[in-house]
């Protein structure tokens, strides 16, 4: 282990973070104040960054951070990565060799963590939280709400203690589809767009938001999701209204001229819905719209993805 970590950094987390974007960061500066708490940053520059200090909601931190060869063992790994990066933070956390991985990413990921975990206990719950970075400061948009699957008591205590309103929800498959209706929903509009989340409660992006909302409601419905269409219209703006500061991932990777999560959320919905025989025109324009673009600031193909 690197020898310019603090010197408090115990032999052993309780909770571990996988990923030190904004949102992964957020979490760590709020754990920190409740406990002995560690990330894994992409590379040893930015870990050593980490290190030296980092503004969190207008306060200075140092973080113990770490990469994946030398990341400490943890009883909990939280990942907080793109979906893309979902197998390397899942070897990494098997590697901290903890009693669960839990994953508050975007999309559908559990099958691909499983894959790399075999018979460690894996779950993938749901945040609302967000954050984004400017510059090198992170800036909190809105505690949300994190809902974690039974068996992740303890980390749900210890989000709660940090002042993350956190609980275990026993029907997290129906949970992380409303939170899935809401990615739909808002990220691609506020990338294409590049808007923050409030834009999204106003014309002319309310009325995509909810077409979005009204094609993906009946597909998201016969995979289990348990809001009705009023009730999902409702979610989905009570979350803009939230986060209404907050910069969408997606929006953020736009931002920073990063491929985005489209294959992860829109084309995976793409693909339920073709599954159900369900016309969705919206999603499908957006999705060649943002692979257009991203075609244009990456100088690659992503439109033929």
């Amino acid at each position: 282990m690197s020898t310019d970590h603090p010197e408090e950094t115990p032999g052993r987390y309780p909770i571990a973070i996988v990923g030190a974007g904004a949102l992964g960061l957020s979490f760590a500066a709020r754990l920190a104040g409740v406990g002995p708490i560690a990330v894994v940053a992409r590379n040893e520059a930015r870990a050593r960054a980490l290190r030296s200090g980092i503004e969190v909601g207008g306060q200075p931190i140092r973080i113990a951070a770490f990469t994946a060869a030398d990341a400490p063992r943890a009883d909990y790994v939280i990942i907080l990565v793109k979906a893309g990066d979902t197998e390397a933070a899942a070897r990494c956390a098997l590697a901290m060799r903890p009693k669960a991985v839990l994953s508050l990413q975007n999309g559908l990921v559990e099958e691909r963590l499983r894959e790399v975990l075999g018979a460690l206990p894996c779950g993938q719950g749901v945040t609302t939280a967000g954050a984004w970075r400017d510059g090198e400061r992170v800036v909190p948009a809105g505690l949300g709400e994190t809902l974690v699957p039974p068996g992740f008591e303890p980390v749900a205590e210890q989000l709660s203690r940090a002042g993350l309103p956190a609980r275990v929800e026993r029907e997290i498959y129906a949970a992380r589809l409303a939170k899935l209706l809401v990615n739909l929903a808002i990220n691609p509009v506020t990338a294409l767009f590049r808007v923050p989340n409030g834009a999204l409660a106003d014309p002319p992006y309310r009325i995509c938001v909810e077409a979005l909302v009204r094609e993906a409601w009946p597909v998201l419905r016969a995979e289990g999701l348990v809001l009705n269409e009023a009730a999902a219209k409702t979610r989905v703006f009570d979350v803009i209204a939230g986060t209404a500061e907050n910069r969408s991932s997606m929006l953020q990777d736009v931002l920073a001229g990063r491929p985005t999560e489209i294959d992860a959320l829109t084309v995976a919905f793409l693909s339920l819905a073709a599954r159900h025989r369900a016309e969705v025109p919206t999603h499908a324009a957006l999705c060649h719209l943002l692979r257009l673009s991203e075609a244009s600031r990456l100088g690659t193909a992503a439109s033929q993805r």
